[in-house]
């Protein structure tokens, strides 16, 4: 085989891979075929990333949530996504350990990379999940987090922050863990998309 990219995972990456996500191999080489024949140079751009994941929101606008989403796997910030990242990507926003999750959503909300989390990045990124709340989903929504601005006040509150504090990744993680209404209030988890991911599976 030498190191022939055609067709092969290679074995660090594959390793790599099953220890820190929970796909088996078969997994996650059926999806290497799929991903290099979606993206033959082997590296996802963020347009071709946002029409992925626009396929698991076909009655929504995820644009804007997907760039979001693609900016905080984009490790090396290199404008592409490369199989591992991308595999990351599917893993920490489907099934991953909740502290890694965690961990994935404060680099979601921090949007300028500064290691902490502005009022003003919580409402960016409640504006991009409501894009793709359908309206009748916004009708059951509570009074008081039915809007963006009204999320993202009663996300604050739960912190117990000022207007001008912000929010460190450790106090993101621990207040999250220790109050599940924030966990609801900052993701983005319709039980549709579940499913839909799971029967993309290979």
């Amino acid at each position: 085989m030498g190191n022939s990219k055609s067709g092969a995972l290679s074995k660090e990456i594959l390793e790599d891979l099953q220890l820190n996500t929970k796909f088996t191999e078969e997994e996650l080489c059926a999806w290497y075929q799929s991903f290099l024949k979606e993206c033959p140079s082997g590296r996802i751009s963020r347009k071709e990333f946002e029409s992925i994941y626009g396929r698991f929101f076909p009655d929504a606008d995820p644009k804007a949530y997907a760039q979001h989403v693609f900016r905080s796997f984009d490790t090396n910030s290199d404008g592409t996504l490369d199989f591992k990242e991308y595999v990351v990507a599917l893993h920490m926003t489907t099934g991953g350990k909740p502290t890694q999750k965690l961990e994935w959503a404060f680099s979601l909300y921090d949007v300028d990379g500064n290691g902490t989390i502005s009022k003003s990045e919580v409402l960016e990124i409640v504006m991009a999940i409501f894009k793709m709340i359908s309206p009748e989903d916004v009708k059951l929504l509570p009074d008081d987090e039915n809007t963006p601005e009204k999320r993202t006040e009663k996300i604050w509150a739960y912190f117990g922050k000022k207007d001008d504090d912000k929010l460190t990744e450790q106090e993101f993680i621990e207040g999250t863990m220790a109050n599940k209404h924030i966990l609801r209030l900052i993701q983005y988890e319709p039980q549709k998309v579940k499913e839909k991911i799971k029967e993309k599976k290979p």
